[in-house]
């Protein structure tokens, strides 16, 4: 065969000829006449460098070479079938990028985001999770549609912004004193509530040391249950967790929990209003703010 290629067509053809074991009845069914349908056959029989029906017979039959090609043909055309039924279906061929901290991606939120995906089959939800500074970082440079940041202070451009009241939070029933220096569980460098503990300390004059580094919530939280260490740590994450309020120090201000996207509206701008919904539901999490 060399460089000579299988024409679909010219499969579909022999397929409809092997199916109704006529010349006449493959024309019925391909809706065409005789004449192309020969012409057809004999164009694939050129390709293939060998006879593959049996004209002489009635009923038409397939000789050795149209039994091999036979199963092969059936094969390819089903894959093109399968191919064409893909990319008619609009569903998953556009993407939402979203890039949140870990702790949003609750099951309140999981199940908005699946809620969202039902009403909106051509979008995929490409979620990734991280520190805020490095989700500022990667929204601004384009990366993400979509950006949930803690800050300080939020930027002017921020679709909805809500209070993070935050807590230093101990093992549940601790009944002993912390030593000096001060153990700390922490996300790693670059986090805010690791930069927050470290500068509270400082200022109060404390003495302190990494105990314990993890990259999720769970671990912390986790690790802060086993005595570990203290942690500086939303409100709104504590629930249900044999965590308490910690004794080493009481208050601490709230960070603002905001919301980015390059979009107003659209499929963009109603995924930020569900968002927001979900947020502003939180326990301890309270309204947007102006």
């Amino acid at each position: 065969m060399d460089d000579k290629t299988l024409d679909l067509r010219l499969l579909r053809t022999f397929v409809a000829i092997a199916d109704a074991a006529s010349f006449t009845g493959a024309a019925d069914r391909l809706n065409s006449t005789q004449s192309t349908v020969s012409q057809h056959l004999a164009r694939l029989e050129t390709a293939v460098g060998k006879r593959l029906i049996d004209r002489v017979s009635r009923p038409v039959l397939l000789t050795p070479s149209g039994e091999r090609l036979l199963g092969y043909a059936r094969r390819l055309l089903a894959l093109q079938t399968e191919a064409l039924t893909l990319f008619a279906e609009p569903a998953g061929t556009a993407t939402i990028r979203l890039g949140v901290p870990d702790d949003i991606v609750s099951p309140a939120m999981s199940d908005q985001f699946a809620r969202f995906a039902q009403g909106h089959r051509a979008f995929r939800l490409d979620v990734t999770t991280g520190l805020s500074r490095d989700l500022s970082k990667r929204f601004r440079a384009g990366e993400f549609d979509i950006a949930i940041v803690k800050e300080t202070v939020p930027s002017g451009d921020a679709k909805v912004t809500f209070p993070e009241p935050l807590a230093w939070y101990e093992p549940m029933q601790w009944d002993r004193e912390w030593p000096d220096p001060i153990p700390l569980v922490t996300f790693p460098p670059g986090g805010l509530y690791r930069d927050l503990m470290i500068d509270r300390i400082e200022r109060e004059g404390l003495r302190w040391y990494i105990a314990f580094t993890g990259n999720s919530l769970n671990s912390i939280l986790s690790a802060i249950e086993a005595g570990l260490g203290v942690s500086v740590l939303p409100v709104s994450t504590t629930r249900q967790r044999s965590v308490s309020p910690g004794t080493v120090f009481t208050g601490e201000e709230s960070l603002s929990l905001s919301i980015y996207a390059w979009e107003r509206g659209g499929a963009i701008g109603e995924l930020v209003d569900v968002m927001a919904r979900v947020i502003g539901d939180r326990p301890s999490g309270g309204g947007p703010q102006n």
